[in-house]
C-alpha cells in the first residue's frame, strides 16, 4: 500500500542547503534533520533512522553491511553525491533498497578545480603565496620560483566521464592540450569533441605531462596510483586528483615529489581526510592541497540538494528515481 505523504518520515543526515528539504515539506514529507556541526556516528545514524522511511545522506557516512540490515526496513536511500563507494551497493540491492545519487550537476565546479589546481601547482602558487606571509618576498631572482608553461602540453585524463570531459575542454581550450585518455570503454562522443584519443594506462604515464583524475573508486582503482605507476611518469609531469584519495598512495606519491620521479601535484581529495596539518605534502614547493571543495559552489551544491530531494520525491510519487544506482530494485518495490 502506498504511504500517503504526512506518513512518510525523512532522515537528513547533515546540514544541507535548505532547498532540498523545503522540496520535501512542499510535498508532506516530514523531514529531521541533523543540525549538529559534526558527522552523526554510524550508531548515531542507524538510531535515527530506524524512526525514519527515507534517509538523504552524503558520502562520509559508512552505510555499510551492518547498517543495512539494522535498517533494512528503508524504502530508499538518497546520497548527495555523485561517488557512492561509501554505499554497500550489493547488499542495498539485495535488501530491495534503491540508492540514488546526485551526477551531473557537479562536473562543471569539479572540473574547474581540478583545472585550478593545475594551474596552482605548474606555477607553484600555494608554496609562494606562504613565502609572502613568512617574510621571505624580498628581492627580484631571476633563476627562482620557475614554474612550467601548460600551452601544448599532453593532458592524460583517467576516467573521462562527464567531469573528465569538463576538464579535458577547459585544457584544450586554454592551453590547446593534446588529450589522451584511458577508459574502460571508449568515448565516442569526447573522442570527436576534443581529437581525444584512447590509450592504455601504461601510455597515459608515459605520455602524459599533466594526469588528472576522474575515475570511480572501486577494486581496480584503489591505489592505483602508487609507486610504480609514478615511476613511469615524466619526471616533469604533473598529477591532479580530485576523484578519491584512496585512488592515490599517498606515502608513494610524498617519495615521488621528494626523488623528483615527478614535478608536481595538485589534490583535492586526500587519504585519510581530513589531511593532518604536519602532512609532508603541504609544505612541498610543487604541491597545492584543497580540502575536498570540487562542489563546493552556492549553485551547485544547491543543484545537489535539489537532486537528491527529487529521488526521494519521484520513489514516493510514481516509484521513479531520476539518478539511481540500482534500478532493478524498483521492480520489487
Amino acid at each position: 500500500m502506498r504511504k500517503r505523504p504526512e506518513e512518510i518520515k525523512v532522515l537528513v543526515s547533515r546540514i544541507y542547503p535548505e532547498i532540498g528539504i523545503e522540496l520535501m515539506q512542499k510535498e508532506g514529507f516530514k523531514v529531521t534533520a541533523w543540525n549538529k556541526d559534526r558527522p552523526m556516528t554510524q550508531q548515531e545514524l542507524i538510531e535515527a533512522a530506524r524512526k525514519n522511511n527515507a534517509l538523504l545522506c552524503t558520502m562520509t557516512e559508512n552505510i555499510d553491511k551492518f547498517f543495512l540490515n539494522e535498517c533494512k526496513h528503508l524504502d530508499i536511500i538518497s546520497q548527495y553525491a555523485v561517488g557512492f563507494d561509501n554505499i554497500d551497493i550489493s547488499e542495498a540491492t539485495r535488501l530491495g533498497i534503491p540508492v540514488g545519487f546526485t551526477p551531473d550537476v557537479l562536473s562543471e565546479a569539479t572540473a574547474d578545480v581540478a583545472f585550478g589546481l593545475m594551474i596552482a601547482v605548474s606555477r607553484k602558487m600555494f608554496y609562494l603565496h606562504k613565502t609572502i606571509s613568512k617574510g621571505q618576498w624580498t628581492y627580484f631572482r631571476p633563476t627562482a620560483n620557475l614554474g612550467i608553461e601548460l600551452k601544448n602540453k599532453t593532458l592524460g585524463v583517467f576516467g573521462l566521464g562527464r567531469i573528465g570531459v569538463e576538464m579535458a575542454k577547459r585544457c584544450k581550450g586554454a592551453y590547446n592540450m593534446k588529450i589522451i585518455y584511458c577508459n574502460r570503454k571508449q568515448n565516442k562522443i569526447a573522442e570527436k569533441l576534443l581529437d581525444a584519443r584512447l590509450v592504455g594506462f601504461d601510455d597515459l604515464l608515459k605520455q602524459s605531462d599533466v594526469i588528472s583524475v576522474h575515475c570511480t573508486l572501486n577494486n581496480e582503482t584503489k591505489g592505483l596510483f602508487n609507486k610504480a605507476a609514478f615511476n613511469k611518469m615524466k619526471q616533469s609531469a604533473i598529477f591532479i586528483n580530485t576523484s578519491r584519495g584512496m585512488v592515490h598512495n599517498e606515502q608513494d606519491l610524498t617519495e615521488a615529489l621528494r626523488n623528483g620521479n615527478i614535478w608536481g601535484a595538485g589534490l583535492d581529495v586526500t587519504n585519510p581526510e581530513p589531511m593532518q596539518p604536519d602532512n609532508p605534502l603541504l609544505s612541498m614547493e610543487n604541491v597545492a592541497v584543497l580540502p575536498h571543495i570540487g562542489s563546493a559552489t552556492v549553485e551547485t551544491r544547491d543543484k545537489m540538494s535539489k537532486l537528491a530531494a527529487e529521488n526521494i520525491i519521484g520513489f514516493y510519487k510514481n516509484k521513479r528515481v531520476p539518478c539511481i544506482v540500482n534500478p532493478e530494485t524498483l521492480t520489487s518495490k
